[in-house]
């Protein structure tokens, strides 16, 4: 757990730098967001073939090859005046040739406890992974603003490789055997299960994303106050993930997790000042680690052990997907609605879209509480 927080420190400072680095460079905003959209767009398409490869290839020859190229893809486009293209091109590969941390971890963990403790695990994984996002953006920040942002995102490549590497050298990990897939690329979305979670996941992810804008719209771009408030609501999220992990999964788990983080966020759309929405999006917060981790619990008790890093190479797909559409609806929101209160009514919007979904289609969740070995 402690190697893959390492690996995977980087994903809450990527972003956020490489949008600075390539607005300093470029001049604009727009060819920082064109860079950016190349960089998920490279990631959300091959996830799911990469993911596959673990089967064939194994873990260690896939983890360090993707290791590898991203490294070199990232490095050349944060150290030279590069063309807009070029840059787009380089962000593409390194965006697609990201390792599979989650997918492989997610895929491991059930091969390291006892069945009734997986839920439990999974939903430890989705709290911790919250110290990325709290802390992944203020040490980013503080880099730009003291060594600039050529050197801060050096830093922050040499800490995915060294995270990388020390995740990829876990006995563990090199140890991991998984068997071939059992049917063609692209066959576990057919798992009704599967596919659910793709599309609650994306749902999910989308109203985060929208809940973020709107924080930045309500309080205004580089305000301290707006990330105070987006911390606390990630240590919302820990604190619920924490305190009903051990909780074991059945139909109305999801539901009710998304419930909360929904109820969370339609007091986020009425209340008005900075204690009203801190306390608002804490209460949202306490619902999406625990969401996080149902969803896991889920894609674990669903398909067969070869398919798994597969299925979660999806969820991250439809993860990704959702971010940049809950960040394109909540900027329309934002403009044609008044602002921050309109982009919370976005992420309002997808998150009751995914307690709705749930709810619906709560019979193609498994009902994990009797498994016990």
């Amino acid at each position: 757990m402690t190697s893959q927080l390492a690996a995977r420190l980087p994903a809450g400072m990527f972003s956020l730098g490489m949008l600075m680095h390539v607005e300093h460079v470029q001049g604009n905003y727009t060819s920082a967001g064109t860079v950016l959209a190349a960089f998920s767009i490279g990631m959300a398409a091959a996830g799911p073939v990469i993911t596959r490869q673990l089967n064939r290839f194994g873990t260690l020859p896939v983890l360090l090859t993707c290791l590898l190229v991203t490294t070199a893809s990232l490095t050349p486009l944060v150290i030279f005046q590069l063309p807009l293209w070029a840059m787009m091109l380089l962000a593409a590969a390194a965006g697609a040739t990201i390792p599979p941390v989650l997918p492989t971890v997610r895929t491991l963990y059930p091969k390291l406890v006892p069945q009734h403790l997986v839920t439990p695990l999974f939903s430890l994984d989705a709290a911790l992974q919250e110290i990325i996002w709290v802390f992944g953006p203020v040490v980013i920040t503080s880099l730009v603003a003291y060594l600039g942002t050529v050197t801060a995102l050096l830093i922050v490549i040499g800490i995915q490789l060294a995270g990388g590497m020390l995740f990829i050298l876990e006995p563990a990990v090199r140890g991991l055997r998984i068997p071939r897939a059992t049917g063609r690329f692209g066959k576990v979305l057919a798992n009704p299960s599967v596919l659910l979670m793709v599309l609650v996941s994306l749902l999910l992810i989308g109203s985060l994303a929208a809940m973020e804008a709107a924080v930045v719209a309500w309080f205004g771009e580089g305000s301290l106050l707006g990330g105070i408030i987006l911390a606390i609501s990630a240590l919302g999220s820990m604190i619920g993930g924490l305190a009903i992990g051990q909780r074991p999964i059945r139909p109305w788990s999801l539901p009710a997790r998304l419930l909360v983080m929904a109820l969370g966020l339609v007091a986020a759309v009425l209340v008005s000042g900075f204690w009203g929405l801190a306390l608002a999006l804490f209460v949202a917060g306490l619902g999406t680690a625990p969401s996080l981790a149902a969803i896991s619990s889920v894609i674990a008790g669903s398909v067969p052990f070869a398919d798994t890093a597969e299925a979660y190479g999806w969820i991250t797909t439809g993860q990704l997907i959702g971010a940049a559409a809950g960040s394109a609806l909540a900027g329309i929101a934002i403009d044609s609605l008044g602002g921050g209160r309109g982009g919370m009514l976005a992420s309002l919007t997808i998150g009751a879209l995914a307690v709705l979904a749930t709810a619906v289609f709560r019979n193609t969740q498994p009902d994990l509480r009797n498994t016990h070995s």
